[in-house]
């Protein structure tokens, strides 16, 4: 298939596993593409390789499971940051941040539970 027009954007997602609590996030290179019968498609790449697109059928890196939630960037990353930086007020909080904590992977890598994206969301 021939093409006469490419145009590429990037985009980024955070997802979020409802049936494991897996976060993680991604950046995307976006190629949209008019082929010489004007017909347009779009070609997904991450990291360099083309993937399907994340907004059809996500699928969960941990546990392969499709019930997945896309969420704009920064969102994973922003709960995370405020779980670090919050001042514990009190032993349950302290209690939380240990076990956050124990269940963390390195900064880098952007692997968070469930649990601990939706913890500075619960009411008290």
């Amino acid at each position: 298939m021939s093409e006469i027009a490419a145009t590429t954007v990037h985009e980024a997602y955070a997802f979020a596993c409802m049936r494991c609590g897996h976060g993680w996030e991604q950046a995307y290179e976006i190629e949209h593409h008019v082929d010489t019968s004007n017909n347009a498609f779009v070609v997904y790449k991450a990291d360099g390789e083309r993937v399907p697109s994340p907004l059809s059928t996500p699928t969960c890196m941990n546990c392969g499971g499709h019930v997945v939630r896309i969420m704009r960037a920064g969102r994973v990353s922003t709960v995370q940051h405020l779980l670090q930086n919050r001042r514990p007020d009190d032993d349950a909080r302290d209690r939380d941040a240990e076990v956050v904590a124990a269940t963390a992977v390195p900064a880098g890598e952007h692997h968070w539970q469930l649990a601990d994206l939706l913890h500075p969301f619960h009411r008290k």
